[in-house]
């Protein structure tokens, strides 16, 4: 199915995970799962928007430094979490243009081996592992009538595999899960044409331009970083939801009450 895009006015990425099908045949339910960019210029209209839409748990993956410079527009009714993935950004998507410069001006592929790297910290660093354990907490707390909406900065990398993490654990079957992950790129090409942009007019080599752009958009190769470091460090993803998240049976039973429903 194609990915369900929010009408957002000022942000990006916005996307319900409803209507995904399970390996069970039964499906994900609309207006309870929700993830995004960024939520700092969101719109009254916006706010509004997501309000009426049902969200009330919105989830910040992004670093304290990103938090305090583009804090979330706030959301009525919405409870927030701040639960950083990393305690700095790794992505890279919020360095300055000096700091993009130095770093990958001299290497075409520096960008992308930089986002193969950040893949596997987001398996095995334990802020990364921490966040997303209380993200789990978060959804189980939920009742049947409420949004969580989920996000970072671009919506792509850490959301993007708390997204796998979740669409895992709710039985969604691994071709699906890659092409919700791909699906980014879709619907990040306005802030990508804004950095491209932007770096052109600085100057920016072709090393850099291929590095941002690399930086900016997700690849298959990112993703099975990640699922390679599952594998090979904990023998699979079941494994890896219940000894490093801490998913139980129980809490796995629960989670599949909570946000799926009978298809058809």
């Amino acid at each position: 199915m194609q990915p369900n895009l929010l009408n957002i006015h000022h942000g990006f990425n916005f996307r319900d995970l409803g209507g995904y099908t399970t390996t069970d045949g039964r499906r994900i339910r609309n207006h309870r799962l929700v993830r995004s960019g960024k939520l700092d210029q969101l719109s009254d209209r916006d706010v509004h928007f997501l309000s009426e839409y049902g969200v009330r748990h919105d989830v910040d993956f992004r670093s304290p430094d990103e938090q305090s410079q583009a804090p979330d527009r706030q959301l009525p009714a919405a409870n927030y979490y701040s639960l950083p993935v990393f305690i700095t950004d790794k992505t890279q998507v919020s360095k300055t243009w000096e700091e993009e410069q130095a770093e990958f001006s001299q290497d075409a592929q520096g960008g992308f081996k930089n986002m193969v790297q950040t893949y596997r910290n987001l398996v095995l660093q334990k802020p990364a592992q921490d966040a997303y354990q209380r993200f789990f907490r978060v959804l189980l707390s939920s009742n049947q009538e409420h949004a969580t909406l989920f996000h970072c900065t671009a919506g792509k990398d850490r959301t993007g595999m708390g997204a796998v993490y979740l669409l895992s654990a709710l039985g969604v079957d691994s071709q699906t899960i890659r092409a919700d992950y791909l699906a980014a790129n879709q619907f990040i090409q306005t802030p990508l044409n804004d950095i491209m942009q932007e770096t052109r007019d600085h100057g920016g080599n072709a090393n850099l331009l291929q590095s941002i752009h690399d930086l900016w958009t997700v690849h298959g190769e990112f993703l099975d970083s990640a699922l390679a470091t599952i594998k090979a460090d904990y023998g699979g993803m079941d494994t890896y939801l219940h000894d490093v998240i801490g998913l139980s049976k129980t809490d796995r039973d629960d989670l599949q009450r909570l946000y799926l429903e009978e298809a058809g």
